[in-house]
């Protein structure tokens, strides 16, 4: 993780410390994805696209650790994640369906140098999610709104189906935003379920003013596709950056 980005300057050995992470709010995503807010003092900050890890501990003193990619943007205290279940995670488990209001775990971080957007980045943004890929994105979404960047950003999301996508009434109101479905779209849609195919990508890339910084987030096979059909359409390698999603 760079030193820069940390709010602050604050250092490396900081970010490395456990801290405690408070629930002060939760709400239902999907029907398999719940957002909790986190209380966390002494969060040093952190940039859109990066992640933490959390730690549970039971009373016998087993721990499981896993990491989350950060909704929001950078707000002091305050940390939002949304967390996918996973069938058999026990982690994920708790956090969606267990842990209420009130309730403290452990995290530490932040994580990441890579995946992560700077606001006086200049190029157009380009992000495209698979499923809960769309988390680190909603971040950069959310800071791109936050300061009024004059940054193009198109943001495109694939979902299964219309119940699987987070934050649908923030995104209904968005302009640049994409969604397709490939198992059931919405009545009246007039795009059949099918994956995000290269021609809808080169659309997409089309209607930015010149060749945009591209992240992409979701399962492995996704990622893959979809970097690969970017940098078909012209798109420099060194620009398309790339996150997976596993089990957790």
């Amino acid at each position: 993780m760079a030193r820069a980005a940390l709010r602050g300057g604050l250092s490396v050995a900081v970010a490395r410390r456990w801290l405690e992470a408070r629930v002060v709010d939760a709400r239902a995503e999907t029907p398999t994805a719940r957002t909790l807010v986190l209380d966390v003092p002494g969060w040093p900050g952190h940039l859109p696209g990066q992640h933490l890890t959390v730690r549970l501990t039971s009373p016998d003193g087993y721990s499981a650790q896993r990491s989350y990619s950060i909704a929001t943007p950078d707000s002091g205290a305050r940390v939002e994640l949304t967390v996918q279940l996973v069938p058999e995670g026990e982690v994920s488990e708790f956090l969606v369906t267990g842990v209420q209001v009130g309730d403290a775990f452990e995290v530490r971080g932040p994580v990441g140098g890579w995946f992560v957007w700077r606001a006086e980045d200049p190029a157009p943004l380009l992000l495209v999610a698979g499923g809960s890929g769309i988390v680190p994105l909603m971040a950069v979404v959310r800071e791109h709104r936050r300061l009024l960047a004059p940054q193009p950003l198109e943001l495109v999301v694939s979902v299964r189906s219309p119940e699987d996508l987070y934050y649908a009434g923030e995104l209904a109101g968005l302009p640049g935003v994409t969604v397709v479905h490939t198992r059931r779209a919405p009545e009246g849609s007039g795009r059949p379920p099918a994956r995000l195919s290269a021609p809808e990508l080169a659309a997409v890339v089309a209607r930015l003013p010149e060749q945009p910084r591209a992240y992409v987030c979701g399962p492995t096979g996704f990622v893959e596709a979809v970097a690969d059909a970017l940098v078909a359409l012209g798109l420099d390698p060194a620009e398309v950056r790339t996150e997976r999603f596993g089990p957790s």
